[in-house]
This record gives C-alpha cells, structure tokens and sequence, in this order.
C-alpha cells in the first residue's frame, strides 16, 4: 500500500507558462498551464521518492516552511 504525504507547491506564471516549485524539498517542474504546471511537480516529487535514498531525502527535506506575504517600502 502506497503511503501519501503533503507538501507545499508554489505556482508561478514565467514568461508563457508557469513554474511550480515544492520547497520543502526545493524540487521545481513547469508547465503552459497552471494544472499542467502542479502535475508536473507531482509527478518530479513522485519520481524523486522512486528514486532517492532515505539519506538524500533527509538531507534535503524540510519540515517547516511558512509562506507568507510582506508589506516592503520602496523608494
């Protein structure tokens, strides 16, 4: 039985498409659609799971990450 987790995926357009970033395991995908660009990155987290050690995903996974917006002065 296949386990499942959550992640975060950050979706953002790039010129004429959109690029989906996972930061928990900085793992980035595009595509020309905003759904093309998600499934993408599932498709990259499910392949790195396939194919990373237990050590390699330790090393790069991190276990809090806060998205938040931010109010910056400029000029």
């Amino acid at each position: 039985m296949k386990q499942t987790t959550q992640f975060t995926a950050i979706i953002e357009r790039e010129r004429d498409g959109y690029v989906s970033l996972c930061p928990e395991l900085d793992i980035a995908s595009q595509g020309d659609t905003i759904e093309e660009a998600r499934n993408n990155l599932i498709e990259a987290l499910e392949l790195f799971f396939e194919t990373a050690d237990t050590s390699e995903i330790q090393e790069r996974l991190h276990t809090e990450v806060f998205v938040t917006r931010l109010e910056v002065s400029i000029g």
